[in-house]
């Protein structure tokens, strides 16, 4: 029996786009994409909060085989980041290969035949020899466990879930949270609701963003002149790799880094009390560093309060803090991020014997060999698994790493007769993982802080601790010893 296609991709997000192109970069045609929503873009169609930008610069955010010289910012808008992906969609005739509305709830491993049948929600089946998740870490809302949330008669928000319909001008609100979506929803929202409260948990790290427009001129140049735009990228990227190393224990450039970032906060936070609460008590980089030029200076602002007493409880009109103070309030923003060291998915993947992928990942940990293959389960690839994201630079390059690693493992597959499948050696996994996991040791990430970076255990699972150059040497090539050629 052969398979409906050679390879199948779960979502349509950059990572299912990416690894899209690369397929028929190398002359493979003969794949699908397996889209949930009615359009593609993933994180970046369904984040649509005021203010939703990226915290890469846009050279460095784009696909390095899809440059874009039509970037209005140097930090490109939420907007302008889903064109770019739809443009990409129909310059390269992708999407008579997705379908859309087909949520794929189960992935099972036919051992005998040695492909994956993939289920969607309603019900129809199709078979692939290859199968690829795009998921995205960035999809599953958390939303906090607060005493009385379900009682409040106003409006509730999740960053990630926005009603674009609810005016929030000239009303009191409160943000819950002060990471990476909060910091560019206050600032906001700030001048133009009544009242802003901040529930602040932990203060954070905030680095320049040194956002600037980028002048017409210069995207004609990078129009006429493509080798300037990509200059311009590799000079972002070395700039971003020689900044990482103050992650993974360089202590001259962390010091300046950190410094700097209390300076910023010195000259932007005019009040010295508010400037104390504002000043994170872990190390530098341990939580994710937030990059604004304009989230400080929100609180400077006569409607803008900071609260760090804690949530005591939420009342049909109001939050009452541990303090006992009481903010009334007509709507509550939870900018609470997101599920990301635990998986939490409906969705089923099983492999070997019966074995679940996400039911594993929860009872012991979220892990992968080399971020990409997973033991017990043969001819299957995550981008942007377990340990592959960053804390210094850009998803995108690593998903594209990452591809080059899927490319090679496709073709060893292909030299295959058409039921072979390639398993990777548990010891090899393992052995790969206890290595990652040593590798954290001495960074900052470990350095004592919580943060979404590590799971409940305290391991690091979504980070990968080294620079990309590394990790790109890591997933050049397959050894083909690493893995076992199992005959269906």
């Amino acid at each position: 029996m052969q398979s409906d296609f050679q390879i199948g991709i779960i979502g349509a997000g950059f990572a299912g786009l990416i690894a899209a192109l690369r397929l028929q970069k190398t002359g493979r045609h003969a794949f699908v994409i397996f889209e949930k929503a009615a359009e593609i873009g993933g994180t970046w169609r369904d984040n649509v909060y005021p203010g939703c930008a990226c915290d890469v610069p846009s050279p460095l955010y784009s696909i390095s085989s899809e440059p874009n010289p039509n970037w209005t910012r140097l930090y490109s808008s939420q907007p302008e980041i889903w064109e770019y992906m739809e443009n990409v969609v129909q310059k390269n005739n992708l999407q008579k290969q997705i379908r859309f509305h087909a949520e794929i709830v189960r992935c099972e491993f036919i051992e005998q035949e040695g492909f994956w049948k993939l289920t969607d929600q309603q019900g129809n089946a199709t078979t692939v020899r290859m199968l690829i998740a795009g998921l995205g870490p960035f999809n599953r809302p958390r939303w906090p466990a607060i005493k009385g949330l379900d009682s409040f008669q106003g409006k509730i928000l999740h960053s990630s879930r926005w009603d674009k319909n609810y005016a929030l001008r000239n009303k009191r609100v409160a943000v819950i949270g002060t990471g990476a979506s909060a910091v560019q929803i206050i600032p906001t929202l700030a001048p133009e609701v009544a009242q802003l409260v901040v529930l602040q948990r932990t203060p954070a790290w905030v680095a320049d963003r040194f956002d600037c427009a980028i002048p017409a001129f210069l995207r004609k140049l990078f129009h006429a002149f493509p080798l300037l735009q990509k200059f311009l990228r590799a000079l972002l990227y070395s700039f971003l790799e020689f900044r990482g190393k103050l992650f993974i224990g360089n202590a001259p450039l962390y010091n300046f880094f950190a410094q700097r970032s209390l300076k910023k906060l010195e000259k932007e936070v005019h009040d010295p009390a508010l400037r104390r609460q504002l000043t994170p008590s872990y190390k530098y980089g341990c939580k994710r560093i937030l990059v604004s030029d304009d989230y400080w200076p929100a609180f400077n602002r006569p409607n803008v309060y900071l609260e760090t007493a804690g949530i005591a409880e939420i009342m049909p009109h109001a939050i009452r803090t541990k303090g006992g103070r009481e903010h009334a309030v007509e709507a509550i923003i939870m900018a609470t991020g997101f599920e990301v060291a635990e998986v939490t998915t409906d969705m089923k993947i099983i492999g070997r014997s019966g074995r679940e992928l996400f039911g594993e990942w929860h009872r012991t940990n979220m892990q992968a060999y080399k971020s990409i293959t997973v033991s017990g389960f043969p001819n299957f690839a995550y981008l942007l698994g377990p340990n592959a994201g960053l804390g210094h630079s850009s998803v995108l390059l690593i998903m594209e790493m990452q591809m080059n690693y899927i490319i090679d493992y496709i073709a060893l597959l292909e030299t295959k007769n058409g039921k072979a499948y390639l398993d990777v050696k548990p010891a090899q996994q393992r052995a790969h993982n206890e290595n990652l996991q040593r590798q954290f040791a001495g960074t900052v990430w470990t350095s004592g802080c919580k943060s979404w970076y590590a799971n409940s255990q305290g391991l690091v699972t979504t980070l990968y601790p080294r620079l990309l150059r590394q990790f790109r040497r890591e997933t050049a090539r397959v050894e083909a010893g690493e893995y076992d050629l199992v005959q269906a």
